[in-house]
């Protein structure tokens, strides 16, 4: 029986959270978010027979972005499976107002980490001074910081890389293998070459997930190209596989979704879909 954690998807309650991304009034402009505009709950994580889904790992997905801990307490009120939670974060915050945010974030059990989604912001917040002091205040707490960002945004890159040294033991969790493209032969390169820089540092992980954010008909070949470069530069204690639930099933059923890493060998398997999530995320 293969064990799973799947370490980044997202549970929804349309009645009782905000979720204002996914109004169809606003961005992200998708013509299929309809799809996904509805209640999703741990009922709707089913696998195959031969796999077991041992726990999750959930990421804030806007439930109420101003009120972050309503998240956190209707998952740990809903939850039967083991997991973690990934709360929201405005690493913008004053010092003292972070520090606040930061207690209150110990004050329950399932909160390992935070994100902040940079995006196309990256290289304007990885300038600013409170949200570097802030990484620092995460990594003196014990905390992680799922890093959302386009790792073919070298500028950016070469900022974090600058600051590492003011947070050399925050374990930091690139999410959707910073978006690696999928046509352009340069881009490509640049995302590899960013990767291989980030990839010298111990501390930092990185999860392949989000296929379906770029082509809802990705690849395999593509993705089994994106998987071997990640091992190449992070190595198979420091790569994890996710599926973005529920935006994976824009392409394929859940079940079906982690019956594509046919190429993945046994071991690295076990790594990839168990073994590195236990560990980046306390479990």
């Amino acid at each position: 029986m293969l064990k799973i954690i799947d370490p980044h998807l997202h549970l929804f309650d349309i009645d009782k959270g905000d979720y204002h991304w996914l109004k169809a009034e606003n961005p992200p402009c998708w013509p299929d978010k309809e799809h996904i505009c509805r209640n999703f709950n741990e009922r709707d994580l089913e696998l195959n027979g031969n796999s077991n889904l041992a726990g999750y790992v959930h990421i804030e997905a806007g439930f109420d972005n101003v009120q972050w801990w309503r998240e956190v307490e209707w998952l740990e009120s809903i939850a039967a499976l083991p997991f973690r939670s990934v709360a929201s974060a405005d690493l913008t915050k004053t010092a003292s107002k972070f520090k606040f945010y930061i207690k209150k974030l110990h004050s329950y059990q399932s909160v390992v980490g935070v994100r902040h989604i940079f995006d196309d912001q990256a290289n304007e917040l990885l300038s600013n001074k409170n949200v570097i002091g802030n990484l620092a205040q995460l990594d003196d707490h014990g905390l992680s910081f799922d890093l959302q960002m386009l790792l073919t945004d070298t500028s950016a890159v070469s900022k974090l890389i600058t600051n590492m040294k003011q947070f050399p033991t925050l374990s930091i969790i690139i999410n959707h293998a910073g978006f690696p493209p999928q046509v352009s032969e340069h881009d490509w390169n640049t995302w590899k070459k960013n990767l291989l820089a980030l990839g010298q540092f111990s501390n930092i992980a990185v999860k392949c997930s989000g296929w379906e954010m770029g082509n809802r008909s990705y690849d395999q070949k593509w993705l089994k190209s994106v998987i071997s470069e990640c091992l190449s530069a992070f190595g198979e204690h420091r790569v994890m596989l996710a599926s973005n639930f529920p935006l994976c099933l824009f392409s394929k059923p859940y079940k079906e979704f982690w019956q594509q890493y046919t190429d993945v060998t046994t071991r690295q398997k076990k790594a990839l879909l168990h073994d590195n999530a236990v560990t980046w995320y306390k479990f």
